[in-house]
């Protein structure tokens, strides 16, 4: 359910107002409106940036010791935010440091590289040679080029030839001019000893400020996880001074909030004790009220999901509850395997032991998603990809076993009742919002659709109808449609009503027949699963026919483990995919959800 709010308007004395958002703040149940944009605000795009800067080293901590696991950082030390922001700078500086460090490691490579190409040798020599009256120059040209008079004119010596490249030196009386069509490289300023003994050095270097840099992740950390909550709460604590309007020369300040119902008589016995001056709003329609989810231990799991796709507005249903029930049936049916959902439920129960308990709910999510599978997998006979009723010892209950022809039929039953169920809560929210003269015609066109199912849909699953259940069908249909054409916009004149009528049955005619339609992929995926595991578990015993025992059952494990791991990732992505489509795309607009609602954000101090 979505949780009511009331609105609230603050007055209070600008010298007051600090101390006024402090008992707001520890009060922690107030939602501030914001009324002006941040973005023009320099003091508040500022700790943005910090903010930025800090959760950007953050990652960058945890990137350094993701294969460390048994490293224990230490506890947050309590700094000022002025030193903070100076560790944060002094660890900057050490990773643009690093960074110059392997842009130049790079280069050396690259030099001393190409330098092994000419061989070992000293610019001293080279300049004992200039000293003596001769020059030395180098050369590379395509072996194809390579001129043997160079030899003789230019005492040209061949160094080494590499990847059909001639590298060789001329040695020339100092003056002489050298016509060789060949090109002059740009060689590095050390020969390779020298180059060898730098890039070690800067080796020395780079692990010297990457041990310091993981000295750093491991002390300091805490501390900056510490001083972003700092930064959030000054941003919030700044904001909230920002949104505030100035009234009667800037000596009062005005801030409206909202606050859930069920905390009234605590948020008012404070203010009054406070001695706060404020007054509870009335909630207008264009009011974009912010959306706090309150719901039981089950649907609770599934509120992440909701708030994933789109929070509903304040005045709709919360969809939750609604939609929980076929996401956990829709995620069954594509993965459609007993043996991947024993496989989850087993993981997701080991690791809740493991995991804090902020993840522990997502995991119990997926221990839900996978019993669905478990149970869906069973009906359609599919364990690790074996087709459960192919097995001999299972002959007695083949019966029992869905073939593809009923998981189809069932996929469209089970799409249809998504489809009613969401126009049934579309009628109820309607008649919530605007009393029941305007649910009239909602529940007319669920008359029309149920009664066409049962009249044309029964018998072509082979239930038969009496003639006495047909007309009953028939009859409703048609008052159903009487209702829907004639009474579907109330204080409008008949033909008015009518034009929109006859608008609204071909877009419920043509919208019904493609959503039912694109239910049928929660067959198609679930039955791509199991044909997917059925290969892989063939490929696995014909590829290693003719193999002894041993390595025989290797490579058969070894085959199970891949592909079926392959297999399981495919499942998961798609069985988490379509039923999110099936859930929200379909559902909301079935149900009629309007969604885009913002999240209930209280003004509290983050700890």
């Amino acid at each position: 359910m979505i949780v009511k709010m009331n609105k609230y308007a603050f007055m209070v004395y600008h010298k007051e107002y600090e101390t006024f958002l402090s008992d707001l703040r520890d009060a922690g149940v107030v939602h501030l409106v914001e009324t002006k944009s941040t973005a023009d605000n320099k003091e508040l795009q500022e700790s943005l940036i910090q903010r930025k800067r800090i959760d950007t080293l953050k990652r960058y901590f945890k990137t350094l010791l993701a294969d460390q696991k048994d490293v224990q950082q230490a506890p947050a030390r309590d700094i000022s935010v002025k030193e903070g922001l100076r560790l944060v700078q002094k660890i900057e500086e050490c990773q643009d440091k690093k960074a110059l460090l392997e842009s130049a490691r790079q280069t050396l490579e690259k030099e001393i590289a190409y330098m092994e190409i000419w061989g070992e040798f000293t610019y001293s020599n080279i300049n004992k040679l200039q000293r003596a009256g001769y020059h030395v120059t180098f050369f590379t040209c395509p072996t194809s080029k390579f001129n043997e008079d160079w030899v003789e004119k230019y005492n040209a010596i061949q160094i080494s030839t590499y990847q059909s490249v001639v590298y060789f030196i001329t040695i020339t009386k100092i003056g002489e001019v050298i016509e060789i069509d060949a090109e002059r490289p740009k060689m590095p300023d050390r020969g390779l000893a020298k180059l060898r003994a730098r890039y070690n050095k800067q080796l020395e270097d780079i692990k010297a400020i990457g041990d310091r840099l993981k000295q750093y992740a491991v002390e300091d950390y805490n501390t900056l996880d510490m001083l972003d909550k700092k930064l959030h709460n000054q941003f919030n604590y700044s904001n909230a001074i920002v949104q505030a309007t100035k009234e009667a020369d800037d000596k009062l300040m005005l801030m409206e909030g909202w606050a859930p119902r069920e905390k009234e008589e605590a948020l008012e016995k404070m203010l009054d004790d406070k001695g706060i001056y404020y007054q509870k709003l009335e909630i207008k329609d264009e009011d974009n009220v912010p959306i706090q989810l309150k719901n039981n231990r089950f649907s609770r799991l599934f509120e992440p999901i909701t708030k994933l796709f789109s929070l509903p507005n304040y005045n709709e249903f919360d969809p939750t509850p609604f939609f929980a029930p076929f996401f956990m049936m829709f995620f069954g049916f594509c993965f459609g395997d007993a043996g991947y959902g024993i496989i989850i439920v087993t993981v997701c129960t080991l690791l809740k032991r493991k995991v804090g308990p902020d993840l522990r709910p997502f995991l119990t999510l997926f221990q839900f998603l996978g019993l669905a599978t478990i149970i869906f997998g069973l009906l359609s006979g599919s364990f690790l990809g074996i087709a459960l009723a192919d097995v001999k010892a299972l002959s007695a209950f083949k019966a029992y076993f869905l073939n593809s022809d009923n998981l189809m039929t069932l996929s469209i039953i089970v799409g249809l009742l998504q489809i009613v169920f969401g126009k049934c809560v579309a009628a109820a929210q309607v008649i919530y919002l605007k009393g029941w003269k305007y649910g009239v015609a909602p529940i007319g066109w669920i008359l029309v659709i149920v009664a066409a199912i049962a009249a044309f849909g029964l018998p072509m699953v082979g239930i038969a109808l009496s003639p006495m259940m047909l007309n009953v069908c028939n009859g409703l249909i048609a008052i159903g449609l009487l209702v829907a054409l004639l009474y579907n916009s109330p204080g409008k004149n008949v033909f008015l009503n009518f034009g929109s009528g006859l608008w609204n049955a071909y877009n419920i005619a043509s919208g019904l027949l493609g959503d039912t339609l694109s239910y049928i992929r929660l067959f198609a995926i679930g039955l791509t699963g199991a044909i997917l595991g059925g290969v892989f578990n063939e490929l696995a015993f014909t590829m290693t026919d003719g193999m002894n025992i041993v390595l025989r059952s290797v490579m058969v494990l070894l085959i199970l483990l891949i592909g079926h791991s392959i297999n399981f990732g495919l499942c998961m992505i798609s069985s988490l995919v379509h039923p999110l489509r099936l859930t929200f795309v379909e559902y909301y607009k079935n149900a009629e959800f309007g969604g885009g609602g913002k999240t209930f954000t209280p003004f509290k101090l983050e700890k």
